[in-house]
């Protein structure tokens, strides 16, 4: 028996008993108890012990917090086989909890939840004025047994253009799979493995629900976990959303075409950006065919991450980086007609920084082994060319690479009704960007219309994870406190606007 003292807030945590779930396994109805410190400091949140923390991130600042690791089985039809630790974290309610906790789902697939959410702390703080939010890093992700790749030069596999083939693609997997292959088990790093820790680290925590965030990927995560335990799920949003029906990155190249057409026209009809800048479509065909062509010489460029002066040679794999990459930092996607007027002109420094700013940013985010385990086993099967692919920018590149790698990566079981759209009566609301190149609003619309208490709000002007943007986080706690997407007034979204596209180095004009 663990020695306790009381917690000097009494109303500050609700903690319970609960045992261990399993997958298939029901667990019992929790029983409140006070909260429980321990006479070495430690904290107790139902059964599992947490320790102070600090999260942090690139682009965030730190932020206080309590972290443990829980113990779960890597292949639960083995509960004696090997067992990983899950990373998990608690960031405490400023106020009077209440027992049904926040729970922070991250993107990719293969992002940290620890290590992303410092980013969205502020876009939280409403929320947690009376709730806490738990984080769990999903198995292969940051501290829950990592699945990272690395080149022979230490690089991870977005980090190196030069190496842009479907022969580099596969031999890269196939060193990965060797690496990892030492401490985990490949096929057991999908959704459905991430959902039963989700589950289970409730039961530790002894919280009767939980209210999903699930942000890009973690979208599909929270309504796989909604639809495998709704008594457990209390409230499901969903920012930048992926229908269950979707393939991941299936539809990327026709929703990146569209969207760079739509800012190109944004240029059009600014009279500085087409004045000074040209069509940005025509820079763009000019840029691509003296990149294709190859046999440029190499610039010297200052590197935006290290600040040191780097020295390569300007390649298409460069450009089908920075426009792929842009799908996720979308404020950043004003200076893309800037960027390729500069090309045009022979002048590749800035197109040659922002890729290496964009690829070493999520590439250093992203586990690539966890994401081809999620892929390989849930989307390779049912990924297929739209017609009109060949001709787009990003062309059939990604499926191509995406089939070459996972045709070497074990693969493991998707659950039966893994594609079928979420039916059920928890409240939902979902969340997208206007402008969004990665996850159209219409994937929204398409989620919710199966929903009777689902609503989805469109932000204007906004692109990818728009929780942070405007008014957005007092309505996510406004849901999350009524429970009811309806009756939220969201017109203050209405004042959102999109960043005008630059009209030349100094940015956009008035």
């Amino acid at each position: 028996m663990r020695p306790v003292v009381s917690l000097p807030r009494p109303a500050a945590l609700l903690v319970v008993a609960a045992a261990v779930v399993l997958a298939g396994c029901q667990a019992a109805a929790p029983e409140p108890r006070g909260p429980e410190v321990t006479t070495d400091g430690g904290v107790y949140y139902g059964d599992i012990a947490f320790e102070p923390c600090s999260l942090s991130a690139p682009l965030g600042s730190a932020v206080e917090a309590r972290c443990a690791k829980v113990s779960v089985p890597e292949n639960r039809a083995d509960p004696d086989g090997r067992a990983i630790e899950l990373a998990v974290a608690w960031i405490e309610s400023s106020g009077d909890a209440q027992p049904d906790p926040v729970v922070m789902i991250a993107g990719g697939p293969g992002q940290s939840a620890l290590q992303s959410y410092p980013m969205l702390h502020a876009a939280f703080g409403d929320i947690r004025r009376n709730r806490h939010v738990l984080l769990v890093d999903a198995r292969g992700t940051g501290g829950s047994n990592l699945l990272a790749c690395h080149d022979e030069d230490g690089n991870t596999a977005f980090s190196d253009p030069d190496e842009h083939t479907v022969e580099a693609a596969r031999a890269f997997a196939e060193r990965c799979r060797d690496q990892l292959a030492t401490h985990a088990d490949l096929r057991f790093y999908g959704t459905a493995d991430h959902v039963r820790d989700l589950e289970q680290v409730r039961a530790l925590i002894g919280a009767p629900q939980l209210n999903l965030v699930g942000i890009s990927y973690g979208t599909r995560v929270a309504q796989q976990y909604a639809a495998a335990w709704p008594e457990h799920t209390r409230t499901v949003l969903l920012d930048s959303v992926v229908p269950n029906a979707l393939p991941l990155g299936n539809e990327h190249a026709a929703n990146l075409e569209a969207a760079l057409e739509r800012l190109f026209e944004r240029c059009r009809e600014d009279a500085a950006c087409a004045g000074n800048l040209g069509d940005p479509a025509a820079n763009l065909a000019k840029v691509r065919g003296q990149l294709e062509a190859g046999g440029l010489d190499a610039v010297d460029y200052r590197d935006p991450v290290t600040g040191e002066w780097t020295r390569d040679t300007p390649t298409y794999g460069h450009l089908a980086a920075l426009l792929r990459m842009y799908a996720y930092q979308p404020a950043a996607t004003a200076t893309l007609p800037l960027l390729l007027h500069e090309a045009a002109g022979g002048r590749y420094q800035s197109l040659m920084a922002q890729a290496q700013m964009l690829m070493t940013d999520l590439g250093g985010q992203i586990a690539h082994g966890m994401q081809l385990s999620v892929t390989c086993t849930e989307d390779y099967p049912d990924m297929a060319a739209g017609d009109g692919d060949a001709g787009t920018v990003m062309g059939t590149e990604l499926l191509d690479f995406t089939r070459a790698q996972c045709e070497a990566w074990p693969r493991g079981e998707r659950v039966p009704a893994f594609r079928e759209p979420l039916a059920t009566d928890v409240p939902l609301l979902a969340i997208s960007g206007e402008f969004d190149p990665v996850t159209p609003a219409r994937y929204g619309d398409a989620v919710v219309e199966h929903l009777p208490n689902g609503r989805h709000l469109v932000l204007p002007g906004q692109g990818h994870n728009v929780l942070p943007a405007g008014c957005m986080p007092t309505l996510a706690a406004q849901f999350i406190e009524s429970a009811d997407a309806g009756a939220l007034d969201a017109s203050c979204l209405d004042r959102l606007q999109p960043v005008p596209p630059f009209a030349g180095t100094y940015g956009w004009e008035p």
